[in-house]
């Protein structure tokens, strides 16, 4: 098929590949190159950078509703339009331009989380599972009937990081079924019943509040890993906390038990990864040799 692609992270990647590995990929689509780095110097966003790889053609303007570049968007004549992880609203006139319309890989099973950060919301969720829909675009925010979709269970140490690298070789292996039977398939209408919205995160959301339940720090931990970071005050600094999983334990919120094992409003949570400020992440046995948390310390 005649495909456009539009993506912009790490996410978008793996469909990427897998399109024009069957594909016909007229153009890609993505965020421009923002400043980053010390010299804040113009980067390219990863699916610009793969695209280039690749050899295919990169677009990326700043918007769409702009009657020329949606001319310019309906001149490439594809049959579809796949999107992962854009960042930008599609205006009508491009979700109607391609044949059989845009479709979009979406990181939940919907209609559970709509929205910007499904994958650090199911987990601190506490979700038993997620995956990867492939939806049919329309005007509102994830509203779309639904053309495919799989499911993958979190494991109890599943982090959005190692999440997000599963569901987007799913997302990836998912697309190429919806094209390879696009003609035949039947978009099924999300119901009303179980729709949730997974707004963008805060950063405010990522101080620990140790006075919580260990599971839903625990699961706050690894929801927000790796970023923007779960974090803590120590007397020896700030921590970055990156998995965690919920123990027996108690005392006072915010006191170590032992190790890395820190208490909460009801039993503890046990540290596993950590990062200190300008270093590199560590399991939790390696940080523990440099970092002086003797038990009856209070974290803040």
């Amino acid at each position: 098929m005649k495909v456009v692609f539009m993506g912009t992270p790490d996410f978008a990647v793996p469909a990427l590949e897998a399109l024009a590995a069957a594909h016909e990929v007229l153009a890609v689509y993505c965020q421009p190159p923002r400043p980053a780095g010390r010299g804040k110097k113009a980067r390219p966003t990863p699916v610009q950078a793969r695209a280039e790889v690749l050899g295919l053609a990169v677009r990326h303007p700043a918007r769409l509703k702009g009657a020329d570049e949606q001319a310019a968007f309906a001149a490439l004549g594809a049959d579809v339009a796949v999107v992962a992880a854009y960042g930008l609203i599609l205006p009508q006139p491009v979700l109607d331009a391609p044949s059989y319309g845009c479709l979009n890989i979406h990181a939940s099973l919907l209609p559970r989380w709509r929205g910007a950060a499904p994958i650090h919301r199911a987990i601190m969720a506490g979700d038993a599972e997620t995956g990867i829909s492939i939806m049919q675009m329309e005007a509102g925010l994830d509203t779309g009937p639904v053309l495919l979709s799989e499911a993958t269970p979190i494991g109890p140490d599943d982090t959005t990081g190692t999440l997000h690298d599963r569901l987007a070789v799913i997302g990836a292996t998912l697309i190429l079924a919806a094209l390879a039977r696009l003609p035949d398939l039947t978009p099924q209408p999300q119901p009303e019943a179980g729709v949730t919205y997974a707004a963008k995160i805060d950063k405010s959301e990522a101080h620990i509040d140790w006075t919580r339940p260990a599971e839903a720090v625990a699961r706050q931990i690894r929801g927000l890993s790796p970023y923007p970071g779960a974090w803590c005050d120590t007397p020896a600094g700030r921590l970055k906390l990156l998995n965690a999983r919920a123990v027996a334990g108690q005392g006072r919120p915010g006191e170590v038990l032992s190790g890395l094992t820190i208490a909460c409003g009801t039993g503890a949570v046990a540290i596993t990864e950590a990062q200190r400020a300008g270093g590199r992440p560590m399991q939790a046995a390696e940080l523990l040799r440099g970092l002086d948390l003797p038990p009856g310390t209070r974290l803040a």
